[in-house]
């Protein structure tokens, strides 16, 4: 009899009983025990002294790791808990508890790395040539650096504690608004009432009356509460500027590129050879435009099917999909990949009360990760589940890395994720049974590549547009609308005929405090991405345990020298970039030649 897979994940194995947990409100004591460890650790180590011992420093590294990973871990719990479950009231109380903890030790940290900066500099080489201390002299570095920067400890302790309720409100008070939506869309003869995230899969639909129906159901949905959602990304924005402001950082992407561990020089170069390739792309949508019998198509036609048939997949097929072509480009991965499948990894369940999207989330003190995604059985789902499983390889070959040198930068996260996401797509195009079939999955590859040049470009204008003129004033709704259809049309070279005014409230990136200009990480991620595929077909079986290795090097390096070492490329330069994007511009063409 054929294995099936349960689409829904097991959080019990973690801290059994959900929202109502005995062991995590305990874990959580732990957690507030090891935070006053670490800030007496703090308090004792005082460099300003001219006493600094290697071990004492070592000591409170050994604490921060400590503490680090399992304030990781119950904030991934909380994450799984509040996702699968929107109306979970108990799950939202710990989100709340979450930031307070964040907030608490963010306070600490500010200590902490500002007495790093009062030790001299030849002090501080000779200190982070200890056995304790060389191993994360990459991250200790930076900490010292960054400080340099900040305002006062007791600033920037009060710039920590107000952002609780303030800036991380802001976020979580989109969240909750976001979980208690629902659209009401007609299937079947019948009026069925979906979250966002259901509503939004439907998108995807063969017939374009059901697509504009449920776009248009959705732009409704996002309207109506388009005021409140204002209210939340104006006063998110302008928490970020005020905070820049006293710390005089004057470029809203100073934040950004250091949290990416990576150059301006770098993003310019990246998005000029996008710029000077698009035509390639406003090529794509232009055939495809034809090949649905449109003059122009609307945004809700870019990811629509080209024939009526669409394959559908079940979960345990489409898993043992993944698998299978996971194993032909590393076999420690599909390994990975079958043991996720096996103990319940991931939440994948088509049902309501689910938030919308999907995420891969770290238990590093557990060693296990954890997906969320909402899985219908198309082509796009089963790229979704690759990504994320990708996401997930990545933690795993860094379980037994130092907790800091795990804290790897947003743009190399989504590398291993678009890695893996390429492999599937790759098969599927291999493996399509007929021309039709390869056409269609062909053109959802192809869809991927303008998801990342065009909507993610338009997602990077739209919110440096925003914040200039966010430094004036508050920006009225009608405004965002238009600036997101100017940055959608530019983005797009003004290829589509209607576009999506309510794209900043409907997508959750642009309300995510953890990471401001969440948008060009994923751009960077596929594009560097594709130059590790290329370099896996050329490798063969010698490419494995160097990708783990790149892996492993993520979190201890900035991005220009992990390609210099791993890749012998200069990401500052255009070449690299030129490349990459060559390889989607086969694509088109391979694409236009079959449609002839």
């Amino acid at each position: 009899m054929q294995q099936t897979y349960n689409p829904t994940w097991d959080l019990d194995v973690i801290f059994p009983g959900g929202s109502d947990s005995e062991a995590f409100r305990t874990y959580l004591k732990d957690i507030q025990k090891d935070k006053e460890t670490f800030s007496a650790e703090v308090e004792a180590f005082t460099p300003e002294d001219g006493n600094v011992e290697a071990e004492q420093l070592t000591g409170v590294v050994n604490e921060l790791e400590s503490v680090m990973k399992k304030l990781r871990e119950a904030s991934a719990f909380i994450s799984c808990l509040s996702a699968q479950d929107v109306t979970d009231e108990k799950a939202s109380l710990l989100v709340g508890k979450r930031s307070e903890l964040r907030a608490e030790l963010d306070a600490i940290m500010s200590k902490f790395v500002q007495k790093l900066v009062a030790i001299e500099d030849t002090t501080w080489v000779t200190l982070l040539q200890h056995d304790g201390l060389a191993e994360l002299s990459f991250v200790l570095n930076e900490y010292r650096e960054q400080a340099k920067e900040l305002l006062s400890v007791e600033q920037e302790v009060l710039i920590n504690d107000l952002g609780v309720d303030g800036y991380h409100g802001w976020s979580q008070m989109y969240d909750t608004i976001v979980g208690k939506m629902t659209v009401e869309v007609e299937e079947d003869n019948k009026v069925k009432s979906l979250s966002v995230g259901q509503a939004s899969n439907k998108l995807g639909h063969p017939d374009r009356k059901v697509r504009k129906a449920v776009f248009d159901k959705l732009g409704e949905a996002w309207k109506e509460q388009s005021a409140l959602f204002g209210q939340t990304l104006n006063h998110l924005a302008g928490f970020r500027l005020q905070t820049y402001k006293h710390r005089n950082w004057k470029s809203v992407l100073k934040e950004p590129l250091a949290i990416n561990r990576m150059k301006q020089e770098t993003l310019d170069a990246m998005w000029t050879a996008i710029s000077n390739n698009k035509k390639h792309f406003v090529k794509y949508l232009e055939k495809k435009a034809d090949l649905l019998g449109l003059e122009k198509m609307s945004m809700y036609d870019i990811g629509a099917p080209l024939t009526n048939t669409v394959k559908k997949s079940s979960y345990t097929e489409a898993s043992k999909f993944i698998v299978d072509h996971f194993g032909k480009f590393s076999p420690k991965m599909a390994d990975f990949a079958q043991m996720a499948f096996d103990k319940r990894w991931i939440e994948a369940e088509d049902r309501a009360g689910k938030r919308p999207g999907g995420f891969c989330t770290s238990f590093p003190d557990s060693e296990q990760t954890r997906i969320f995604m909402t899985f219908s059985g198309t082509s796009s789902n089963i790229a979704t589940l690759a990504h994320e499983l990708g996401h997930a390889y990545h933690q795993h070959v860094m379980n037994d890395v130092n907790g800091l040198n795990q804290r790897y930068a947003m743009n190399v996260a989504e590398t291993a994720s678009t890695f893996a996401e390429m492999i599937v797509a790759d098969a599927s195009v291999k493996n399509a049974q007929n021309k039709e079939e390869k056409i269609g999955l062909l053109e959802d590859k192809i869809q991927r590549s303008v998801a990342f040049f065009m909507n993610i470009h338009a997602r990077f204008i739209f919110e440096n547009r925003f914040y200039e003129e966010r430094k004036e004033g508050l920006v009225s709704v009608n405004r965002l609308n238009e600036i997101m259809v100017e940055a959608q049309k530019e983005a797009y070279q003004d290829a589509l005929d209607e576009y999506d005014p309510n794209f900043w409230s409907s997508k959750l990136h642009f309300h995510i405090t953890g990471v401001p200009f969440y948008n060009f990480p994923y751009t960077f991620g596929y594009l560097f991405s594709l130059g590790i595929y290329a370099a896996a077909k050329e490798q063969g079986e010698n490419f494995e345990d160097a990708y783990i290795e790149l892996l492993r090097d993520t979190g201890r390096m900035n991005v220009e020298d992990l390609a210099m070492k791993h890749m012998n490329v200069d990401l500052t330069k255009p070449d690299f970039w030129e490349d990459a994007i060559q390889l989607c511009v086969k694509d088109v063409e391979e694409f236009i030649e079959f449609t002839q």
